[in-house]
């Protein structure tokens, strides 16, 4: 598998629901005629903290939490994305701004592709939190962008078993910060309320997690999941059938990387959760599920070397090429999917689903292919 991109390497040192449980508050608008907007109701916050895993010796984790905060806060001081030669501005996210006080939120996990990092797709996570929901994404130590800079990669077999387990700590990390009255996160997260997202490498975490890997057993927290462009050869059949939560496979048709016999049909044959569903976007690449464009624009404008930036934009053909979907149109069509389906899983709402269906994708044109699974069926329509 290629890492998500060699250009990553260089860039990284450094719907909230509408059925709430009881002492949440309903923040959500019922749905309309069209999906979410990108840009919900909230602001965004963003905080950056190190973490030692107790029960690996050694492993520390660098996590990234961003998280709703009420609109036009503010405080905190504007937040940006260190990519090493230059930083990359987040218009509207503030760091470490004081979370919205209105509902205890539920809980996102966002795992990385392999020689990726944590803010690769932020996009989406700015885009989740907006509408309401708490996003964790930690950098995979041994799998990032700077382990392939500085030689520090670990073993793949070692990177895959660290994963599903960064995935676990991350979310024990955020529920433990939440029941702490000094934290910035205290009383903002719902731990019944859990999902897993992932790209690529991370795409494969997300089932991992879900249905256990080599030994490791399911984390029972994790009440749904969103594997794009996964990467699912490492998981034997057995683990994928294991996969008994409500999924949505994300994937292109143009991906080189993780073809969509990989990223899509074989777990879309093999997972036993549901209701599912699996969007095959047409012509989008590996990484127009990634800010990768951006990363590159930014890198440009930095002034590297024009050897090097040969290379980088090799490595990002997978996301900025003409000949794929513009990558805008691949994030907008990733958040609609993800919220409408978060909103309709651990949402518990299923006036949400009617995005989710193929009828809905067809009168909107939407280029897209969209196989359903209904609750309770593995017969896909």
């Amino acid at each position: 598998m290629r890492p998500l991109v060699s250009l990553l390497a260089l860039a990284s040192v450094a719907l909230a629901p509408l059925a709430s449980p009881a002492g949440a508050v309903d923040t959500a608008d019922p749905p309309g005629r069209t999906p979410l907007a990108a840009e919900g109701p909230h602001g965004v916050g963003l905080t950056t903290f190190a973490a030692a895993d107790p029960s690996r010796p050694g492993r520390s984790l660098t996590i990234d939490v961003w998280y709703p905060t009420e609109p036009g806060t503010p405080s905190g001081s504007p937040a940006s994305l260190d990519v090493l030669v230059t930083d990359i501005p987040l218009p509207g996210v503030r760091r470490d701004s004081g979370v919205d006080p209105g509902a205890r939120y539920p809980l996102v996990v966002f795992s990385h592709g392999s020689g990726g990092v944590r803010f690769q797709s932020w996009f989406l996570l700015q885009s989740l939190a907006s509408h309401g929901y708490v996003v964790v994404a930690p950098d995979h130590a041994g799998n990032t962008a700077l382990d392939q800079l500085s030689g520090t990669a670990d073993p793949f077999p070692v990177v895959a078993a660290n994963r599903p387990r960064d995935v676990s700590f991350a979310i024990d990390e955020v529920l433990a910060r939440a029941t702490d009255p000094s934290d910035l996160l205290a009383g903002a997260v719902d731990p019944s309320r859990i999902a897993v997202v992932g790209h690529s490498f991370g795409g494969f975490t997300a089932l991992a997690v879900a249905g256990g890997y080599d030994g490791w057993g399911p984390d029972e927290r994790v009440d749904a999941i969103v594997p794009i462009a996964a990467a699912s050869g490492l998981l034997d059949d057995a683990e994928l059938r294991n996969v008994d939560v409500p999924t949505l496979l994300l994937a292109g048709t143009s991906d080189e990387t993780v073809p969509l016999a990989a990223a899509a049909e074989r777990p879309w044959d093999e997972i036993d959760g549901s209701p599912s569903w699996r969007v095959d976007v047409h012509r989008a690449g590996h990484n127009s599920f990634t800010n990768v464009c951006d990363l590159y624009e930014a890198l440009v404008d930095a002034g590297l070397p024009p050897e090097l930036l040969a290379f980088l934009a090799s490595s990002a053909e997978e996301g900025c090429a003409p000949s794929l979907i513009p990558i805008e149109e691949a994030h907008r069509l990733s958040v609609q999917y993800t919220l409408a389906f978060l909103r309709t899983t651990i949402g518990h709402d299923a006036r949400w689903q009617r995005y989710l269906a193929p009828q809905w994708a067809a009168r909107q044109e939407l280029p897209v292919t969209v196989l359903t699974r209904p609750a309770g069926s593995r017969a896909a329509a």
